[in-house]
């Protein structure tokens, strides 16, 4: 019961933050197959793809980045983290820290997962930082791995540290 409780709390936030909902038009174009976007749940993406092998097909690409922005407040990623990702009640996107590791495959399952998830499939915390809460699963808010890879292409975008610490 306690696990539902949070959820219920995590869905009323998404609400607040103006997510009750996936963006309406949003998926895989053809183009966008054509680089390795499949247009599956996120979730469907990670029970499928083994551990280490998925990357960011957009890296480096200011328009998906431009995109993703939009995908971060469409999704409430804002409430949590903040408009341009420097933090909110959870950690800051743009400072090169990443708990678990800032690899491609290890941000995207912890998006898709969450961090309790993330943590019974076998990933340590790497490195520690003020957090109020949990990574909540969005797998199931994020209609398609092609959102939730503009996404962290514009995580990405927005981090200006030292580059050593960009994929950490």
């Amino acid at each position: 019961m306690r696990r539902l409780a949070g959820v219920v709390v995590f869905t009323l936030a998404l609400a607040a933050a103006g997510c009750s909902r996936a963006p309406a038009g949003t998926g895989a174009s053809s183009s966008a197959k054509d680089s390795g976007v499949t247009g599956k749940p996120p979730l469907q993406v990670v029970a499928t793809a083994p551990k280490g092998s998925l990357h960011n097909p957009y890296d480096g690409n200011a328009q998906m980045a431009t995109e993703g922005h939009k995908l971060f407040f469409q999704y409430g990623c804002n409430g949590c983290h903040g408009g341009n990702g420097g933090g909110g009640m959870c950690p800051p996107l743009t400072n090169g820290v990443w708990i678990y590791g800032g690899d491609d495959d290890t941000l995207f399952r912890l998006v898709s997962l969450g961090s309790q998830k993330l943590q019974a499939d076998g990933y340590t915390v790497k490195t520690l930082q003020s957090v109020v809460g949990f990574m909540p699963s969005m797998g199931p808010l994020i209609k398609s791995d092609g959102d939730l890879w503009k996404i962290i292409t514009w995580i990405r975008s927005a981090y200006s540290g030292p580059p050593g610490h960009k994929d950490n």
